[in-house]
């Protein structure tokens, strides 16, 4: 028999009354498990979320108290385009059971991923997934002006035959093809709140959100109907940071810091921003909301919205290999309410 790794149980919970234990929301995006080079087989997403997650092991070695939320980009796009070809066979799903299908799957896939680095590192902690449905408004204006990129590229030919045949609405993507875009309302509230609470309270690290939630609209019964549109993941993240009085949001993206005037000859990357700074630059244009718009947006939500008693929250944008060295505020663009101290 091979040699069997000693496991180490879950950090225990704080007793009543004493310091809970620092908590952080982490934020991986879709193309973390799905990256355009790859092919898209099972088989080789959960060999990327296995790397994924082998990341966060020191994370919770330092004593942190992780959720996980995704998106999923990627994935629902090549559901729904799944259902458009086989329309004539199989009857299509609405978007909102997609969104479901793709919280589903990847959820699955990071759990039992997550899990089995766990066990290879000698962790003994439950990783479960949560789908969950989050609120929108049924008067959004977004649901009248999509811009959320889902699915694959295609060349500007393929797209118009598609936008013909299905009536989907395609949009070019920062020069790299075309791809359709669905409605991005802004998230309300999170349904499954307490079943996050209770699985954090459990010692079990909870996989919630993914792909921003599965948007729905109550009626005025009080009954809840699913709704054709994708919710952005971060802004998703940053409520569910707020509520559960996390300590740091970390959303992870694929430079190790943002950078003002990106792109150009005077192109600076930025260590620290206070919430007023974070304004003051996203207001000046800095941040198109095809790149860093909706993380910053997803920060000052944060930022404004979290019950932090001593306003000692932190926002990290970073990278995925640098996530443990960001919060331990070696990499990464740190934003806070106040300036730090000097």
């Amino acid at each position: 028999m091979g040699a069997v790794t000693p496991v180490t149980p879950a950090p225990a919970q704080p007793a009543p009354g004493s310091a809970r234990r620092k908590r952080v929301v982490v934020a991986l995006g879709g193309n973390a498990a799905y990256p355009p080079s790859i092919r898209g087989t099972a088989e080789e997403q959960l060999v990327l979320m296995r790397q994924v997650c082998a990341h966060f092991v020191e994370i919770i070695r330092a004593g942190w108290q992780l959720v996980l939320t995704h998106g999923n980009g990627p994935v629902v796009g090549n559901i729904l385009y799944r259902m458009a070809r086989c329309a004539d066979e199989l009857p299509a799903m609405p978007m909102d059971v997609c969104v479901a299908h793709s919280q589903g799957g990847m959820g699955y896939m990071l759990q039992q991923s997550f899990a089995n680095v766990l066990v290879d590192h000698g962790l003994d902690i439950v990783v479960s997934c949560i789908v969950t449905e989050v609120e929108v408004d049924a008067q959004d204006p977004a649901f009248q002006q999509p811009t959320k990129p889902v699915g694959k590229f295609f060349s500007e030919v393929e797209a118009r035959k598609m936008a013909a045949s299905t009536g989907w609405t395609f949009a070019e993507d920062a020069g790299r093809g075309w791809r359709r875009i669905v409605a991005s309302p802004k998230p309300r509230k999170i349904l499954d709140l307490k079943t996050i609470d209770a699985l954090l309270d459990a010692g079990v690290i909870p996989v919630a959100c993914g792909g921003g939630g599965v948007p729905v609209v109550l009626s005025a019964q009080g009954h809840w109907s699913g709704v054709a549109a994708v919710i952005d993941k971060d802004l998703t993240s940053a409520m569910l940071a707020a509520h559960l009085h996390a300590d740091a949001l970390v959303m992870l993206t694929g430079v190790e810091r943002v950078a003002l005037d990106f792109g150009k000859p005077t192109q600076r990357w930025l260590d620290h921003m206070t919430l007023a700074m974070a304004r003051e630059h996203a207001a000046s244009g800095q941040f198109p909301a095809g790149s860093m718009g909706p993380k910053i947006e997803a920060a000052i939500s944060y930022l404004e919205e979290s019950p932090q008693a001593n306003h000692d929250g932190v926002v990290i944008i970073t990278s995925l290999e640098k996530a443990f060295d960001a919060l331990m505020g070696r990499a990464g663009t740190h934003i806070t309410l106040l300036a730090r101290p000097t």
